[in-house]
């Protein structure tokens, strides 16, 4: 199957307003993937609508967020029930800081049905950190049924190893996401404590319908079964 795992709608203040759940199903359909993951920042609340947009369009969708750690690293929450990623956000808003958005400054936070219809917008800011570090945060995905990933783990903003120079020996995480895979020889080599049977996913983090992947890359059902070994 052909994916792309992390793709921002016009929720997240960063991603253009193009971002609709009917865009983003489409233009993956029209790239030839199979299946994708939405993934907002700190926010389930655009899921219910892409996941109806993702049915009529024949696409699979794997429900997500993009999670913000007190730490300043993102990692993502990779769900295959729609009930369980929802089931996330009382914990998300209880640990959220409530700061109010300037849409003039970071972007507006649309919401939408899956006609693509303005149901409103999310006042808070959605990028910000959350109260909660790293391994509580990819402990409550697990306890909520999704696979943790650290996302985009090479980049200098957010990246494990941006930050830390290093991916961790006790987090628990189920696959690590590389947004360049001709890295991942060179990030093994500098660290060996990476299980040699890891899971890499090469995602786009597409804030705009151009940058959604091409059918580049792909994964098995086998290795998507993986993705969910530890959750119980």
């Amino acid at each position: 199957m052909h994916y792309d795992f992390h793709i921002h709608s016009c929720l997240s203040p960063c991603a253009e307003n193009e971002m609709t759940p009917n865009n983003i199903c489409n233009m993956a359909k029209i790239k030839g993937l199979d299946v994708i993951a939405v993934t907002d920042h700190n926010s389930t609340r655009q899921l219910a609508a892409c996941a109806q947009a993702a049915e009529q369009t024949g696409i699979a969708l794997l429900s997500g967020m993009e999670l913000q750690s007190q730490e300043e690293m993102h990692i993502l929450g990779l769900f295959r029930r729609l009930e369980d990623a929802l089931s996330m956000q009382p914990w998300i808003d209880a640990h959220m800081p409530v700061i109010p958005n300037r849409p003039e400054f970071f972007g507006e936070q649309l919401l939408l049905n899956a006609s693509d219809e303005a149901t409103g917008q999310e006042d808070r800011l959605l990028l910000v950190s959350l109260q909660a570090g790293l391994e509580e945060i990819a402990a409550c995905i697990h306890a909520h049924h999704g696979a943790a990933v650290p996302a985009h783990i090479a980049e200098r903003s957010y990246g494990l190893l941006g930050a830390l120079g290093t991916v961790p020996v006790d987090l628990l995480y189920d696959a690590l996401e590389i947004q360049d895979p001709a890295m991942i020889p060179a990030i093994r080599q500098q660290n060996p404590q990476i299980p040699e049977d890891t899971l890499w996913l090469c995602d786009s983090d597409a804030h705009r319908l151009v940058d959604i992947h091409e059918a580049d890359y792909e994964i098995s059902e086998a290795a998507c079964r993986r993705l969910w070994e530890r959750v119980p």
